[in-house]
């Protein structure tokens, strides 16, 4: 009996120590979330780069294909323009449906930036399609619904953007932001048709830098849409990184909407491999604290990956031009402005930067 009781004590002895043991012991951190909804680059030009006969290589130096390597580095998204009837053929339904299936073979989400027009479209520039010109507003507004409805049914995306870079409206000059409840209408046709032909499919609305953002998206209360996009380059957007963080942050809560970085880029060098004249070329249009090296390229990645998940409603970042290489030869006048901005050299072998999306 003594000798039960004794075996008791001590064991109760033990059970408390080590219950104050754990008690005191600093406990795990929580696992960090997985943040990086979105790893993308957006790839249109690769189908043409590729039809003219080029070839990428990887880190190591061996013939890869762009998306093999890319997957590889981490990537998880792939961001396809589409014009509506382009006069080269390039980024039309056809091509971005083909490209589209080779992502999603890959094992890669798609990301659709529907421009709404047969060419470039941004804040300075919003052409309606050539076949819709002359349209009234009501048809045009159909139109708009039936050419998504078609595009979401073949396609399938994961992401859909209505519109680019759409500061200013879309499809001027009828959906001109000045039109305010013309442009809020078209946009409403194009998020109905996403939702009426897909149940997974994530709608963003995108939109060039961070001044006046707010206002912008105020005008967009009432529309159903689920991601902030925003360009972000130096070049035009200001040269202050915080600022950048700062506006993400105030965005997601504001209109209870993820948000993302969904342009970006910046150069490893201010040489070019083309006669075409480049964006960028000099000291004064980049940052100080990111030289215009591989490894600047890099860190400059590397700030806007942790800037696109420093917020619970961050999701992530895209990448803008990193395959649009010199791709018609050294002395090229219609070739890239972009070459020197790209995920390769001008020996078509990728860069440290790609090693950002790890």
């Amino acid at each position: 009996m003594l000798k039960n009781l004794f075996l008791c004590l001590i064991s109760l002895t033990f059970i408390s120590s080590s219950a104050c043991d754990e008690k005191d012991k600093p406990k795990d951190p929580d696992p960090i979330p997985e943040k990086f909804i979105i790893k993308a680059a957006d790839l249109s030009f690769l189908p043409e780069i590729e039809q003219a006969g080029n070839v990428f290589y990887n880190r190591n130096g061996q013939a890869e294909d762009m998306l093999t390597t890319l997957k590889n580095a981490g990537m998880n998204t792939v961001r396809i323009r589409l014009w509506n009837n382009p006069a080269n053929g390039h980024s039309g339904l056809a091509e971005v449906r083909a490209f589209s299936e080779r992502v999603k073979a890959k094992g890669m989400k798609v990301w659709l930036t529907v421009h709404y027009s047969d060419t470039w479209a941004d804040p300075g520039n919003q052409q309606v399609p050539e076949a819709w010109k002359n349209l009234g507003f009501y048809i045009l507004k159909d139109s708009l619904y039936s050419y998504t409805a078609k595009v979401v049914r073949e396609i399938k995306p994961d992401y859909y953007q209505v519109g680019n870079e759409i500061n200013n409206g879309m499809m001027w000059p009828q959906g001109n932001i000045t039109y305010l409840p013309n442009f809020r209408s078209l946009l409403e046709a194009g998020v109905k048709a996403v939702r009426d032909n897909s149940n997974t499919c994530k709608i963003m609305i995108h939109y060039a830098g961070i001044e006046n953002v707010d206002a912008f998206f105020t005008n967009l209360t009432a529309l159903d849409y689920d991601i902030i996009g925003l360009s972000y380059y130096p070049l035009w957007h200001g040269k202050s990184l915080s600022q950048l963080e700062t506006t993400l942050g105030e965005l997601g809560p504001k209109f209870n909407k993820q948000v993302l970085i969904a342009e970006t880029s910046y150069p490893f060098t201010l040489g070019w491999n083309d006669w075409t004249n480049n964006v960028i070329g000099l000291e004064n249009q980049i940052l100080e604290a990111y030289p215009a090296t591989p490894a600047g390229q890099k860190d400059f990645l590397n700030e806007i990956k942790r800037i696109s998940t420093a917020t619970d409603k961050s999701i992530g970042f895209a990448y803008w031009g990193g395959e649009w290489v010199a791709y018609k030869g050294a002395q090229a006048t219609n070739g890239s402005s972009w070459e020197n901005q790209a995920f390769y050299d001008f020996d078509n072998r990728a860069l440290p930067v790609i090693e950002a999306f790890n």
